[in-house]
């Protein structure tokens, strides 16, 4: 009995063993590679957070990382005014219009579609912290077809240990929300998750584009 038992708990072993070296899965890019978009229009990313700031940072810092991958990326600024001269101001009425009008004003190769899920600095009991996470997918503005997908996390965690006892760790956290919250800890922390979301040179990481002097260089296309 024992020896069956320690011969399950063997086998059990060897398959998590296994499974932890397992190599991951390659990410598709066949869309992307058959699609070969030069220019990106980075829509203003819809927020699901209380934080008005969210979109406006968050888009604000995805244009330097996809332009250092080698995309052109239209400008932000004159995207949204003329949005805005159309009387379309919000991001999710932006998101609804379809890629032929997009493509239509534009002209640009594909469309970018972000999305902020958390923003900001949460208060949980004796730690505060503070965070940025947001999701993106690539559409082809001819065909509509997703060439690219990813999301991505910024934190800052602050435990306030525990000097001064449970009154002191509580004191802190506040002190530690307010803080971030003046300092606009979350913008920082924007430029940090932008910077991972759009990363090239690994899987599931965004690929070279052409105006990089490492298109076609991808070294998770050679696996």
């Amino acid at each position: 009995m024992k020896n069956n038992v320690r011969n399950i708990f063997l086998a059990a072993f060897v398959a998590m063993f296994f499974s932890a070296c397992a190599e991951p899965k390659i990410y598709d890019y066949s869309a992307l590679l058959q699609s070969k978009p030069k220019s990106i229009l980075v829509l203003m990313p819809t927020n699901e957070t209380t934080e008005i700031n969210a979109s406006p940072a968050v888009l604000a810092n995805a244009v330097r990382p996809l332009a250092e991958a080698g995309y052109y990326v239209f400008s932000p600024a004159l995207v949204n005014d003329t949005f805005k001269r159309n009387g379309i101001y919000e991001a999710d009425e932006i998101a609804k219009i379809s890629l032929a009008k997009i493509r239509q004003i534009f002209d640009a190769d594909a469309v970018l579609y972000m999305h902020v899920t958390r923003y900001g600095t949460n208060y949980a009991v004796v730690s505060s912290s503070t965070v940025v996470s947001v999701s993106a997918s690539l559409i082809d503005a001819r065909t509509g077809t997703k060439l690219w997908e990813g999301s991505a996390s910024a934190s800052d965690d602050q435990n306030s240990g525990n000097g001064g006892g449970l009154l002191g760790m509580l004191i802190t956290a506040a002190l530690n929300q307010i803080a971030n919250t003046v300092a606009d800890k979350s913008y920082d922390l924007s430029v940090s998750a932008d910077a991972y979301l759009f990363a090239t040179g690994c899987n599931e990481c965004i690929l070279y584009g052409p105006y990089s002097p490492k298109y076609g260089q991808d070294p998770q296309l050679a696996k």
